[in-house]
């Protein structure tokens, strides 16, 4: 078996119900010249990388136990990272329930040997890749997201694309 059949590349997602998901590939089509796909829209929570199946299901273990209360997220800012060349919606002011999950997430992860990004976590949905120069721009209509679970999703290869996957979702409690 080789190294690429033992691991995947796993991470921990906000998903968009389909309204929301349209209303963010609308958004990616108006500011961006290459949006993502609008099937590839989420928002990254924890990122995990290359995963073991021992690992996939300790993750999975330990994220069973979370409970969060349902939130809404305005996303309400156009943002991007020249660097890396990606053009982001992400939100002016950050729901502290986002936080709150993004924490947990985190501590659960850390039971099975996972080390959280030590960089701070701004939350965005990446709108498109390969722009020259991102643009920046406030007050935006707020593309409302009810969120209400979250999900264990692969990133894949496919035919010379990435393609994401949503392996386990994890509702709010009713």
């Amino acid at each position: 078996m080789n190294e690429h059949a033992r691991h995947r590349r796993l991470f921990l997602a906000l998903w968009p119900d389909s309204t929301t998901r349209a209303h963010l590939a609308q958004v990616a089509r108006h500011w961006s010249r290459h949006p993502v796909s609008a099937s590839n829209l989420h928002m990254t929570l924890h990122f995990l990388g290359a995963c073991t199946a021992e690992q996939q299901q300790c993750y999975s273990n330990e994220l069973s136990t979370i409970k969060f209360e349902p939130f809404d997220i305005k996303l309400d800012y156009l943002g991007g990272w020249s660097r890396s060349r990606i053009q982001w919606l992400g939100v002016s002011e950050a729901p502290p329930a986002l936080a709150a999950l993004v924490h947990r997430l985190g501590e659960a992860l850390s039971r099975c040997g996972y080390q959280p990004d030590e960089r701070h976590f701004v939350p965005h949905v990446t709108l498109s890749r390969n722009e020259r120069q991102p643009r920046i721009k406030a007050g935006l209509p707020a593309v409302d997201w009810a969120v209400d679970g979250f999900v264990l999703a692969e990133s894949l290869r496919v035919d010379g694309d990435v393609r994401y996957r949503v392996l386990e979702r994890w509702p709010a409690p009713d």
